[in-house]
């Protein structure tokens, strides 16, 4: 199929909307971003064009379910519902958009759904994953800040900031926030799934991340059997693609660079 440049698509049962840039995916290699927990398309900001611009390579992005304009979800979301959204969801997906070979750029949630497909479904089209801010473990800072984003949503004025980009700001809030401030989220661990990666991963991390230590990047260098390629930008929280932007797309392209084997990295811009 030719997708077009905005659109919905049907996957597993669940209308989803999306974006996508440059090429097609079924002609050349493309960067699949997968968004944080309370991210969409639309709140990724002008980072698509950047990255597109920056490697020449398609760039599709899209809302899962309960965000943004796709379909709703139920709640309770079952704590494991990142790893569902890594088996589940992400390869009919990618099936439905014709992808020929690419990479997973995810942010937080989304890069810990990249981890688990990365380690466990080993997708061959899939060549590498960029993680920005992931998360493979809870940390008790982690927690305390989603605590905070809980009273911020029920006192100021964040929901009706939400109901600008989500059919529906409830779902796609309580969505993840109950479940990781569910007490038996604690134990939610995808660790397990690092060590089975066969491919490539960059680990991008703002050195001020309010949701995660360095502990987060350290897991991934131990656990992988994989390459893993690290970067810390000082003075930046938990979205590096929107505090740092170019620093984060610079970080991407050399990742890519790194590795020559890679249909991304024989993209136009990349190859340069």
């Amino acid at each position: 199929m030719m997708l077009a440049a905005r659109g919905f698509l049907d996957v597993a049962g669940k209308r989803l909307e999306y974006a996508h840039l440059g090429p097609q995916p079924s002609e050349a290699p493309t960067l699949v971003l997968l968004h944080e927990g309370l991210g969409c398309v639309g709140l990724w900001g002008d980072f698509p064009d950047r990255l597109q611009r920056a490697t020449g390579c398609g760039v599709f992005v899209f809302s899962r379910a309960g965000y943004g304009a796709s379909d709703p979800v139920e709640l309770p979301r079952p704590l494991d519902y990142m790893q569902r959204e890594a088996r589940e969801m992400l390869p009919p997906l990618l099936d439905a958009i014709g992808l020929r070979s690419g990479v997973l750029v995810g942010h937080s949630d989304g890069a810990s759904i990249a981890a688990v497909h990365l380690g466990q479904i080993r997708d061959p089209r899939i060549e590498a994953a960029v993680l920005i801010a992931p998360h493979f473990l809870v940390e008790d800072m982690c927690v305390a800040a989603i605590a905070e984003a809980k009273i911020a949503y029920e006192t100021t004025d964040l929901r009706s900031k939400l109901g600008r980009w989500h059919g529906n700001a409830d779902v796609a809030f309580r969505g993840w926030n109950d479940a990781w401030l569910d007490p038996a989220f604690r134990y939610w661990d995808i660790r397990e799934a690092l060590e089975t990666v066969s491919r490539p991963m960059a680990v991008i991390q703002g050195a001020d991340d309010q949701y995660g230590t360095l502990i987060q990047v350290e897991t991934a260098v131990e656990l992988s059997p994989a390459p893993v390629i690290t970067t810390i930008l000082a003075g930046v929280k938990h979205s590096p693609h929107r505090e740092a932007a170019d620093a984060t797309v610079e970080a991407i392209v050399r990742f890519f660079r790194a590795f020559p084997d890679l249909s991304v990295s024989r993209a136009p811009e990349v190859a340069r």
